[in-house]
């Protein structure tokens, strides 16, 4: 299982900027590819994604990436064992040297890492997710998908970044699709009714023409109720705030540009506690931001046995700081990215530590995602439980649901599914 080549390319995501494409080969034929997204909302702590800021691209050009695999990376790991994931992974971490792979880029250095799981995989003969979770892996996410998309992924026509569902009520699988299908397509007969439709975000949900987040709300409620559900019992809402976006560091304030208010810390606080006491809400990530802790904790005190907290850009899928987050005990789960870090070995360690802290991982997506699937196959090998890739909507979303089918027919009998029941292991309080 030796690898015999490393190769990379600039190929185009979802947003048609540049990112990385990396093809491994090994010595008895076989390949594995990787291919890395990359995010429009990314907080400050996560590793580098490498670009050329030069005149090609607008200066996303990845060509900088790609020859650092070329010259560095391939001549190190060639002749290395792919079934040596950690061992080639933490070789990646020492030839960068840096603390956040500015070096060599986290993009060169994930890509990589996924073809070598990949092409592992294949020389074994298993699929992926049973590879990654040696066997172990059987669980299937509960998706968490996007109806409204908002912040960055929409041009700021609406603060919030994301309103999304999660079908609570679903018995398996192939429900929440159904499910979440009915609920987008009433939300989108809705824009049109009220002539607010503007298009697609990225990620696929609607790009909204609302007044206020209230507006926004009305609409995704209404739209589960026209779809034949009972909002808060058979579909609940989770919200990203991506609350780093909007707030000022120098002062500590937050700012809702749609609807011209300022918020202090403490102002904040309660007004994403008193939506989640007047809304179905059972989810909320990045509800402050990625440094206001005491946000952070007044949130938790308040909402931490009855809605799922989730932090992103607060922990980047990094070790140390989701360890510090576990310490202060500010949130309950944990949104993992792997081009947040980096390596696939770190990942499945950051999963692992949510997991050991008894929190709820969220194996997500980048709102500039690729055709490839990995996530999938992650989120199933680790039994994180939870999934959001983005919408119900535009190919590179879709392709990450319809691999969790394949998953599914592929673990037969095996396959596992626990739907809102995931959430009794940390919300104790909910009535």
């Amino acid at each position: 299982m030796k690898i015999s080549s490393i190769e990379a390319f600039q190929i185009f995501d979802s947003r048609g900027n540049p990112t990385v494409e990396v093809a491994v080969s090994l010595k008895n034929g076989a390949r594995g590819c990787g291919l890395v997204p990359s995010g429009a909302s990314t907080g400050q702590f996560e590793a580098l994604e490498l670009r050329d800021g030069d005149s090609r691209f607008r200066g996303k050009s990845v060509l900088k990436a790609v020859s650092n695999i070329d010259r560095i990376v391939a001549p190190a790991l060639r002749g290395w064992d792919a079934s040596d994931q950690q061992g080639i992974d933490w070789c990646m971490i020492e030839l960068d040297g840096t603390e956040n792979k500015s070096r060599l880029g986290a993009n060169a250095i994930l890509g990589v890492s996924m073809a070598v799981a990949r092409a592992a995989a294949a020389s074994r003969g298993q699929a992926l997710f049973d590879y990654l979770g040696k066997g172990r892996g059987c669980l299937l996410p509960l998706p968490e998908i996007q109806i409204i998309g908002g912040g960055a992924h929409a041009n700021w026509r609406i603060d919030v970044q994301d309103f999304l569902l999660i079908a609570i009520g679903a018995k398996h699988y192939p429900q929440t699709l159904e499910m979440t299908f009915n609920v987008y397509h009433a939300a989108g007969d809705m824009f049109k009714e009220r002539n607010r439709y503007f298009g697609l975000a990225d990620e696929g949900g609607f790009w909204p023409d609302v007044q206020s987040h209230a507006e926004a709300f009305e609409i995704l409620i209404e739209a589960i109720e026209r779809a034949g559900y009972e909002p808060g019992v058979d579909v609940a809402i989770s919200l990203d705030i991506a609350a780093s976006d909007l707030y000022n560091k120098e002062n500590g304030t937050y700012r809702f540009s749609l609807e011209d208010k300022i918020y202090s810390s403490n102002e904040f606080a309660d007004l994403m506690i008193s939506w989640c006491e007047t809304y179905p809400i059972i989810s909320i990530e990045d509800a402050m931001a990625d440094t206001d802790w005491q946000g952070w904790s007044k949130i938790y005190r308040a909402l931490g046995r009855k809605v799922q907290l989730i932090g992103d850009d607060l922990f980047t899928t990094n070790i140390e700081r989701i360890k510090k987050g576990i310490e202060k005990g500010v949130a309950n789960s944990v949104l993992i990215k792997p081009n947040q870090i980096g390596t696939v070995t770190e990942t499945l360690e950051a999963i692992g530590l949510t997991q050991q802290a008894g929190w709820l991982p969220v194996v997500s997506a980048r709102s500039g995602e690729t055709e490839d699937a990995f996530i999938s196959h992650l989120a199933v090998a680790s039994n994180a439980g939870q999934l959001k890739v983005g919408s119900f909507a535009r190919s590179e979303r879709m392709v990450k649901w319809n691999e969790v089918l394949r998953i599914e027919r592929a673990l037969g009998k095996r396959a596992k599914f626990q739907g809102g029941q995931l959430y009794e292991r940390i919300l104790t309080d909910r009535s």
